[in-house]
């Protein structure tokens, strides 16, 4: 088998790939555009990805149509998943534009090398639980529910989503649809909220809570480990049906002041936080997402791992001296 993994140097395209590396024998491509948030290739450096000989590491822009050239390094694959996109909410608010020429855009154009390929048997896009736009409490949306985006970068991933389940209707791509939760682990690109958190808490800085107009409810998310996304798709290469989509959720909704409290327990330190009501005035930030993740439990998919322990191991794997690096301290 011989796959290609767009945004394979990306946060969580690169532990989708040593996932791959650890699991099976298949001869990986990753295709980067290695832009801020990639760090580079320093990422895949970590997990020793260079000198292997069955990986193959390109960078080109998706944003426009592959050249030749890369079209021909990358060769027949079975599997494409296509991670890449840009993804930070507050950068789609300030300029929507990268967004769409990444995310909607970039995605025609690897669906359209998708059409070359005779032996594709799946091509995955890996999207956000932020398509559904925020979740009343008590609700967790279901794949068949109406998205209704709240900001150019949810707007941009809703996009690429139906274009391409159009790709499959019109050209017969094998395509299907994850949505995913806010992931974390190691290598977290540092303006991230955990690490950010870990940050702050560590120099005694005050850290700043989103909540409601009320100041006292924080905002939540069902968090999940970027190691048990990467068992969801492993399951779903193989089990996963064309033109269908996929929750991947973590098994625990827990509140940004909870999951503060969690990390400065963990590192022994004192929590100081502001509530704040950052929503009402920047319009396109959500206080709470849920996804529900029935149809992949139905399907007997079990996480490896709870989220309590991935985030303790996660807290942990920071405070090693050699990792410490991957903080801003």
């Amino acid at each position: 088998m011989r796959i290609l993994v767009t945004g394979g140097a990306g946060f969580i395209g690169h532990h989708f790939i040593e996932h791959l590396l650890k699991n099976t024998d298949w001869d990986i491509v990753v295709l980067d555009k290695l832009n801020y948030a990639s760090d580079g290739f320093n990422r895949l450096r970590d997990i020793d990805c260079f000198n292997i000989a069955r990986v193959l590491l390109l960078s080109a822009d998706f944003t426009k149509k592959l050249e030749p050239g890369i079209v021909q390094e990358i060769g027949e694959v079975g599997y494409i998943v296509h991670m890449g996109a840009e993804t930070h909410v507050d950068k789609s608010i300030e300029n929507a534009e990268p967004f769409v020429m990444s995310n909607v855009v970039g995605t025609m154009h690897m669906l359209e090398f998708a059409r070359t390929l005779p032996n594709l048997q799946k091509f995955i896009m890996f999207s956000t639980d932020e398509v559904y736009g925020p979740a009343p409490i008590g609700t967790a949306f279901k794949e068949t529910d109406r998205y209704n985006s709240t900001n150019p970068y949810a707007g941009t991933k809703a996009g690429a989503e139906q274009l391409a389940l159009a790709y499959e209707n019109t050209y017969k791509v094998p395509v299907f649809v994850t949505n995913t939760m806010n992931v974390f682990g190691a290598r977290q690109h540092p303006e991230k909220f955990i690490p950010l958190c870990m940050t702050k808490i560590l120099n005694g800085e005050t850290i700043k809570i989103h909540s409601d107009k009320t100041l006292t409810v924080s905002g939540s998310r069902f968090w999940i480990h970027a190691r048990n996304v990467a068992h969801a798709i492993m399951f779903l290469l193989e089990n996963g049906v064309e033109r269908e989509s996929y929750n991947i959720v973590g098994n625990q909704e827990t509140s940004n002041l909870e999951v503060a409290t969690m990390i400065a327990r963990i590192l022994g330190k004192e929590l100081k936080y502001e509530m704040i009501d950052f929503h009402s005035t920047r319009p396109g930030h959500d206080l709470r997402y849920a996804l529900d993740g029935t149809k992949l439990a139905n399907m007997n998919f079990v996480f490896p791992k709870s989220f309590e322990d991935s985030f303790e191991e996660n807290i942990k794997w920071h405070l090693r001296p050699e990792n410490k690096r991957w903080l801003v301290l």
